[in-house]
C-alpha cells in the first residue's frame, strides 16, 4: 500500500489528511496524521477519494518523535525532529549560507509494535559551510509517498538489524524515523 499525508488544493491544511494512493486517486483515510494510523494498527475507514492532480503532498510524518541518520559503520547519530519539510519543498537555507548540499536516504518509519510500518525517501541537507552539527540541523526533506513493506521492502539493507539496534536499550515509538 501506499500512503501519503496530503490536502486538496482548495483547502490550505498545514498538517493535511492520511491518504492512500489508489492509482490516479488519494482516498482519505480516517485518522489523524500517518502516526496515528500506524498507531491504530495500520487499518483505518476510507472517506472520499481525490484526484492525484488535485492534491498536494505534505511530509509523511511532520513531528516524528526521533529521527536516527545510520551511518556506513551501522552506527547512528540523532537529527532534528522539527527540522521536516515534505519531499519536494523548498529548502530553507540556514542565515548566512550560499549553498546546500543534499545526502539522499531511506527513511523507516516504525509502526505501534515497534516494526516498519513503510519506507520513504528522504533527504538530509547539509551545509558545509556551517561547523559541527549545525551544518544538519536545518533541513530534512521526506516522503512524500510511504510505501508499506507488503508493497516494497528497500534491497541492500538489514532493516531488521537496524530496528533491532536502534530499539536496543529503548523503546520505538510510532512515527519514529530510521534513516540510512
Amino acid at each position: 500500500m501506499k500512503l501519503v499525508m496530503f490536502s486538496p488544493m482548495a483547502q490550505e491544511l498545514e498538517r493535511g489528511w492520511p491518504g492512500r494512493v489508489d492509482g490516479d486517486h488519494v482516498v482519505q483515510l480516517a485518522a489523524q496524521t500517518l502516526q496515528s494510523f500506524f498507531s491504530g494498527g495500520g487499518s483505518a475507514r476510507e472517506h472520499a477519494a481525490y484526484p492525484i492532480d488535485e492534491v498536494v503532498f505534505r511530509a509523511p510524518v511532520l513531528h516524528p518523535p526521533s529521527i536516527r541518520l545510520f551511518d556506513e559503520t551501522g552506527d547512528f547519530a540523532f537529527a532534528n525532529p522539527a527540522a521536516i519539510i515534505a519531499g519536494g519543498q523548498p529548502v530553507p537555507r540556514p542565515p548566512g549560507v550560499d549553498d546546500v548540499v543534499p545526502v539522499d536516504r531511506m527513511a523507516a518509519i516504525v509502526d505501534a509494535d515497534g516494526r516498519i510500518g513503510g519506507f520513504t525517501p528522504m533527504i538530509e541537507w547539509v551545509a558545509p559551510e556551517l561547523a559541527g552539527a549545525k551544518a544538519r540541523d536545518f533541513a530534512l526533506s521526506l516522503g512524500p509517498v510511504v510505501t508499506t513493506p507488503d508493497e516494497h521492502t528497500p534491497a541492500g539493507i538489514d532493516w531488521e538489524r537496524i530496528v533491532a539496534y536502534a530499539a536496543a536499550g529503548t523503546r520505538l515509538y510510532p512515527g519514529d524515523i530510521l534513516a540510512v
